[in-house]
């Protein structure tokens, strides 16, 4: 596979770290003289910007959070003043207020390099024709997709999310050899590609950029068997810069960090402390190019390790390992550790199910329950009872294999459970609705 900017992506550790130095040192400055904010946290820490000398002194400086992003609501937190902000985008405030990010022009170059390098591991080059599926919006994703292909020179879709049965119709009229969703999605493109009575045959796709939410291995495998194509990783939040933050190489082995653009940390999520190389733990980046919004040591809630290592593809950026789940997003059930894609690796293993799933949780006289749905085949829901419990005690005793933890597992008819177009709806926790 080809390196987009082989000057940073392989550039030596000793003056990677020296540049990171360099332009750290420059972010604390900034913010500290122009973000009240962060001016505010470093007093309080009895932090100046002449104490940072080089990254090793990271540590010193303040976390930064969602919350605190939401307390300063809208632009608490941008470094330049609006009339030079180009762009905004936002979350979706699922779970509390938007926390808003800024743009100026200087951040949408580098947002279009970095997504320029992710895709260029990825085998997009000028003649490939870039099918975006994220939705474009105040969402991040299908803009980081859009630009990458834009600053490479290829040909440049932006479909967004939903009307599958159009999306399908492009990409077989359109030539696309590329496609860029959330993987949950391209699951739910494929079941429409075999509703119109095509197959993979049909479509001219050679890859896929997949990412905005947590999936397998095996949903890698099944999405690369399934479309006929390389299916690769992708990471980002809209915090930090959206798609691109780190990228698959050809060596699927873990995604290389824009080292040169973000810093990051492993920590432990209860302490705060920073965990030696190659610890599980909470990634926390620190901006170090960005002007209108860079943030310093946030915490991503992502659960994931950094890898250090020579990676075979030549760049010598880390890489970070597939976030296992997010920190807020772990369920505690009768004291064990749960995480979605623990039970999505299972349930991909099990040649009878199928990788659309549904987890509720719920509690009743004080104790806590996991239910989880699983969608079988048409076939194999209309079989006799005896079979489908089989299957279903195979599921119990696999998840309790894994989770040491016992669930009602309940097979249900295909698409029963709702298809999303966007992030997929993993879990259903009622249990919040006792705390209101």
């Amino acid at each position: 596979m080809a390196i987009w900017n082989e000057k940073f992506e392989t550039m030596p550790r000793e003056e990677l770290e020296q540049l990171q130095s360099e332009r750290l040192l420059n972010t604390v400055r900034r913010v500290y003289e122009n973000v009240a904010p962060y001016r505010e946290k470093m007093d309080a820490a009895g932090i100046k910007p002449e104490d940072i000398k080089s990254v090793k002194d990271l540590s010193k400086l303040p976390f930064t959070t969602k919350q605190d992003l939401r307390d300063n609501f809208p632009y608490g937190f941008f470094a330049i003043p609006m009339e030079e902000v180009t762009e905004i985008h936002a979350s979706s405030g699922t779970t509390g207020k938007q926390t808003v990010v800024g743009m100026n022009n200087h951040d949408v170059d580098i947002w279009a390099e970095i997504a320029a390098r992710a895709l260029t591991s990825y085998g997009v080059h000028k003649n490939s024709i870039v099918h975006t599926a994220y939705g474009f919006g105040l969402f991040t994703g299908g803009f980081g997709a859009h630009y990458g292909a834009l600053k490479i020179g290829a040909t440049a879709i932006p479909v967004s999310s939903g009307n599958s049965r159009r999306q399908i119709q492009i990409m077989k009229d359109f030539g696309s050899t590329f496609l860029a969703c959330t993987p949950s999605y391209a699951l739910s493109l494929v079941e429409t590609l075999h509703e119109m009575g095509y197959t993979k045959d049909d479509l001219k796709l050679e890859g896929g950029a997949f990412g905005a939410e947590p999936w397998t291995p095996q949903m890698r495998a099944e999405l690369e068997e399934k479309l006929g194509i390389k299916a690769y990783d992708i990471y980002g939040l809209s915090e930090i810069m959206g798609p691109g933050v780190s990228y698959d190489c050809v060596c699927q082995n873990g995604m290389h960090i824009n080292e040169d653009h973000f810093i990051p940390e492993i920590i432990d999520p209860d302490t705060g402390e920073v965990l030696p190389q190659g610890s599980v733990g909470e990634l926390v980046f620190t901006c170090i190019t960005k002007e209108a919004f860079p943030l310093i040591r946030y915490r991503t809630r992502d659960i994931t390790s950094l890898n250090y290592e020579k990676c075979g593809c030549g760049r010598t950026f880390v890489r970070m390992s597939k976030p296992m789940g997010r920190s807020d997003d772990m369920l505690i059930i009768r004291g064990v550790n749960v995480f979605p894609s623990q039970i999505e690796e299972v349930l991909m293993n099990i040649e009878e199910t199928s990788p659309h799933y549904q987890l509720v949780v719920d509690r009743k006289d004080n104790k806590d329950s996991l239910e989880v749905l699983v969608e079988v085949s048409s076939e194999i829901f209309s079989d006799e009872i005896k079979s489908l419990e089989k299957i279903t005690r195979k599921v119990q005793d696999s998840l309790m294999t894994v989770l040491g933890l016992k669930a009602a597992v309940k097979l249900v008819e295909p698409k029963s459970i709702a298809r999303s177009e966007g992030k997929a709806v993993r879990v259903i926790d009622k249990r919040s609705l006792y705390n209101r």
